[in-house]
């Protein structure tokens, strides 16, 4: 025994292959968007390995009795932090003042620790995207008062 067919519409017709249609037209959309949201994570990422990186740089430099150790203390300690976070510079650099250590014991001093560093982006391969970007972040930190500077 058949059971006999239900009447279909005209526009049930009509909306046959409008699903493959509405893929093919947003699926560029949607992959170019998580491209978008993938290097919008790796530069804030980058972000805060540098301004970390100047931090640990600033610290490093401002236990340091004299600026000639503590600007290869600080390059030494921005080296350092940044392999740890797994940031890699195309370029960077790492300027710090030391014109804290000339004041006499008892004044008030700081050192402070500027990063900058080139990151890389073209991997990603997105139309428009910068092939990199460049980071930076400066960092101040207290030399010790009372402590003896050469």
């Amino acid at each position: 025994m058949t059971l006999p067919h239900p009447a279909r519409s005209r526009s049930d017709y009509r909306d046959r292959g409008s699903y493959a249609l509405e893929t093919a037209v947003l699926a560029p959309v949607i992959i170019g968007l998580l491209g978008l949201m993938i290097a919008f994570g790796r530069v804030v990422d980058a972000e805060g390995a540098v301004d970390s990186a100047a931090h640990a740089a600033a610290r490093a430099a401002s236990l340091e009795r004299d600026g000639e150790h503590a600007q290869s203390q600080a390059q030494t300690a921005a080296d350092r932090s940044l392999e740890g976070d797994g940031i890699t510079c195309q370029t960077s650099s790492v300027l710090v003042d030391t014109g804290g250590f000339s004041l006499d014991v008892g004044t008030e001093a700081t050192v402070t620790v500027t990063i900058s560093c080139t990151a890389n982006l073209a991997d990603i391969g997105l139309p428009g995207l910068p092939g990199s970007k460049t980071l930076t972040s400066t960092w101040t930190s207290p030399i010790d008062t009372y402590r003896g500077r050469q």
